[in-house]
């Protein structure tokens, strides 16, 4: 079966709002938006640290590959 898309309209997200408000109190959403915001302030704080802490494991991988010496592919030598 299709999945048929709907249309969300400013009028229909007023009307889900004013259910919820209903439904939970204002308090209660202010404090569920709070919760959300602070979990995503921690998410993008954690994804940033785990991309800190790759680059400082490539690091030293590429450090071991600079000291190998260098191959001299120059004519001058060979000859």
């Amino acid at each position: 079966m299709p999945f048929l898309a709907l249309p969300i309209g400013p009028l229909e997200l007023g009307i889900v709002l004013a259910i919820l408000v209903v439904l939970f109190g204002a308090s209660k959403l202010g404090d569920l938006g709070g919760s959300v915001g602070r979990a995503i302030r921690e998410f993008r704080h954690e994804v940033k640290e785990g991309e800190r802490e790759s680059e400082e494991k490539k690091a030293p991988a590429d450090a071991t590959e600079e000291k190998k010496a260098p191959v001299d592919t120059s004519e001058e030598k060979k000859a």
